[in-house]
């Protein structure tokens, strides 16, 4: 893998021993001093933080009701992206994963049918989760924009909502990115060309052939560099304030305007938290003059995108970051994104 190295300066990465790191199997015990913990987690909204081996232990796997076929289980995922990442990498070092999990779906054993549920032992309840996120950090590669320190990152997706439960086994759907994390804040940065928003596979090597290429296929440099430039771009208050204010009348356009301008993924919501981080975050906030950079901007988005849920968070990760970069080629009048700032 080549390292990141700005043009005419010295490599900053610095290159960490590499551990005695194993495949993770289905029968490894993740304790709580193998994850590396975080001041925040990269997705909040509804979602709690586990543990690999609460997955593998404590949770039933589902499957299609009409012939029983079992689905790929969340761990086997995590797994398999773990496996895969530490042979593309395999002079760097791999992180446990970050896991969170939102949407519990419970139930009982047969024998606890007649229970009230306040009754009920641990060993009668069951449980899965619909939707998972994860992410795995590459340590050994890193390098700084704007005094943020970037770390590569790799993760992935799984919602058993999009599948069909109720029928026989077909394509199970994937979300997988190879991208990187700001240390500083834990936000992630994703690019369009990291992101694969919707892998089919009918069995998990399917699975690991896709990640394995989604992996070997990135062009790190060149999301990096697009990234880098952002911070030599500034926009003033009052372009800030008309971006705010054209990002709330997106979501109303009529469907027919609303083709004709570069898609915009982000809520209400976010849009106020924006606004409200651009005075208050003092990492990414504006300065004395009111001006902001456009990599500043650029993690205001990613900020917000956290209250995102599991199954929205990487298309929007990744939208924020062609968003900030069609924002930085209006500024040089070379795209039409200019109809959030004009």
């Amino acid at each position: 893998m080549e390292v990141i190295a700005p043009p005419n300066k010295k490599i900053s990465l610095e290159l960490k021993p590499v551990s005695n790191t194993t495949a993770i199997s289905s029968a490894t015990v993740v304790t709580q001093s193998n994850v590396i913990t975080k001041k925040s987690p990269f997705i909040e909204a509804n979602t709690i933080d586990v543990r690999l081996d609460h997955l593998q232990k404590d949770c039933i796997i589902p499957v299609f009701s009409k012939d029983n076929e079992k689905t790929i289980a969340h761990q086997e995922f995590i797994e398999m992206a773990y496996n895969s990442a530490l042979k593309v990498f395999e002079k760097q070092q791999v992180s446990m994963p970050e896991i969170r999990v939102s949407h519990q779906v419970k139930g009982r054993i047969p024998d606890a049918i007649h229970k009230p549920a306040k009754d009920l032992l641990e060993h009668e309840k069951t449980i899965y989760y619909e939707r998972m996120a994860f992410i795995m950090q590459i340590p050994t590669i890193t390098d700084t924009i704007n005094g943020n320190t970037l770390m590569l990152t790799i993760g992935g997706v799984r919602s058993y909502n999009l599948e069909n439960l109720y029928s026989k086994k077909s394509y199970e759907k994937f979300k997988f990115f190879i991208g990187f994390q700001n240390t500083v804040c834990c936000n992630l940065c994703i690019s369009t060309d990291g992101l694969k928003e919707e892998i089919k596979v009918l069995n998990i090597q399917d699975l690991q052939e896709s990640i394995t290429q989604a992996m070997r296929n990135y062009n790190l440099r060149k999301h990096f560099h697009s990234m880098k430039e952002l911070a030599n771009h500034r926009i003033t208050e009052k372009q800030f304030a008309q971006l705010v204010g054209k990002s709330r009348l997106y979501q109303y356009l009529p469907k027919d305007e609303k083709a004709e301008i570069p898609m915009l993924q982000f809520n209400d919501s976010h849009i106020s938290s924006i606004a409200k981080d651009y005075y208050e975050d003092r990492r990414f906030c504006r300065d004395e003059t009111g001006d902001i950079n456009l990599w500043n901007v650029y993690n205001l988005f990613t900020s917000a995108n956290k209250s995102s849920y599991i199954d929205s968070f990487l298309g929007r990760n990744a939208n924020a970051l062609d968003f900030t970069l069609g924002l930085s080629n209006t500024i040089n009048g070379t795209d039409n994104y200019h109809w959030f700032l004009g």
